[in-house]
């Protein structure tokens, strides 16, 4: 009789033990479990928060359209100039300036006057990554497009509805375009529409103000090119420079708004003529290796390097010590020009 008693209390306690260890168990997976939900929730929550940080005017995927925009007397004023993410200026010939508008996230109407090609412009739309927009070509620029194999609009070849004239302005200085056609006629020559390229400049949200130790006080900007002279004066309202061309404000053709920008980027680089076309004056522009130059944003401007390894490859823009310069978040004119210029800053 008491052998059956102990060995009924040996197999209760037994069973307890059972009871307590799955017990023990259960509350182990359960904190497990909940640790991982917690974990997977700060991992959705972070992705989130990624996914709603801040973007740039200029963020995204979309591929950039890069149009030749002519500059005589007879194109100006331009139109939707105030809409480009970059505008490049350099020589061409005789003097004369020509324009390079890059675009991005943009849905434009009417883009111009266009005008041809030159083969400076070629290193930065390459460099951009863009859709070459032009009406022809000096022929070392036209043999340039055909061999790098340049995805490209020309106007002298696509069809008509890429490009129209207006009456209001005189041959050849009255072609216009616009971003609805030029992707209309990319996706019908199966160009890419989107990138993997990052922008060349360092756009940031946060409002960049250049350092006092580094900066000289730039409200007034002149880069007097021999053709007709550029000036930029600084507006502390709307924190943007108004642009003047031959000592005149430059404003846009259709809206009547004042040209203006947020940046400048001014590469001193040689320039010099060829024998293209017979002796035309045609610009050699020696944009390749570490160039000097400058920022300027918010009234300030400071000394930087200009770092193009190729003709394709992105130029990196870095203040003296090395580091990439972060660009204000709007549009920026980048002046090339030549080391005998005078520019002046105040």
């Amino acid at each position: 009789m008491k052998t059956k008693i102990l060995i009924v209390i040996l197999a209760l306690v037994i069973i307890a033990c059972g009871v307590l260890l799955g017990i023990k168990f259960m509350s182990k997976n359960t904190n497990t479990v909940e640790a991982n939900v917690t974990e997977n929730d700060s991992q959705e929550d972070g992705l989130k928060e990624e996914d709603n940080t801040p973007k740039t005017k200029y963020s995204g995927n979309q591929r950039t359209i890069a149009v030749m925009i002519d500059n005589v007397g007879d194109a100006r004023p331009q139109t939707s100039l105030n809409k480009a993410m970059i505008v490049y200026e350099a020589y061409v010939e005789g003097g004369l300036t020509r324009y390079l508008a890059v675009y991005k996230n943009e849905d434009i109407e009417t883009i111009g006057p266009t005008r041809s090609a030159r083969p400076v412009f070629i290193d930065y739309a390459l460099e951009n990554d863009s859709i070459f927009v032009h009406y022809g070509g000096s022929p070392r620029a036209l043999d340039d497009v055909k061999k790098l194999k340049m995805d490209n609009a020309n106007g002298i070849e696509s069809p008509a509805n890429v490009f129209r004239r207006t009456k209001e302005k005189a041959a050849p200085h009255n072609a216009l375009t616009g971003t609805n056609v030029i992707w209309e006629y990319a996706k019908k020559q199966g160009y890419r529409t989107t990138t993997k390229e990052r922008n060349v400049l360092n756009y940031v949200v946060e409002e960049v103000e250049l350092e006092e130790g580094e900066a000289v006080a730039a409200t007034t900007v002149n880069v007097p090119y021999s053709g007709a002279k550029v000036k930029y004066v600084y507006n502390p309202e709307t924190k943007l420079y108004e642009r003047y061309f031959a000592n005149k404000l430059q404003t846009d053709w259709l809206t009547k708004e004042t040209i203006t920008t947020k940046n400048i980027i001014i590469t001193i680089a040689n320039n010099y003529s060829t024998d293209e076309e017979n002796g035309y004056g045609r610009q050699e522009i020696e944009n390749i290796g570490n160039l000097d130059g400058y920022y300027i944003t918010n009234g300030k401007a400071i000394k930087i390097k200009c770092e193009k390894t190729t003709r394709a490859g992105k130029t990196v823009y870095k203040d003296l010590e090395g580091n990439e310069i972060k660009v204000n978040d709007g549009n920026t004119y980048i002046q090339i020009v030549s080391p005998s210029m005078d520019i002046t800053m105040e």
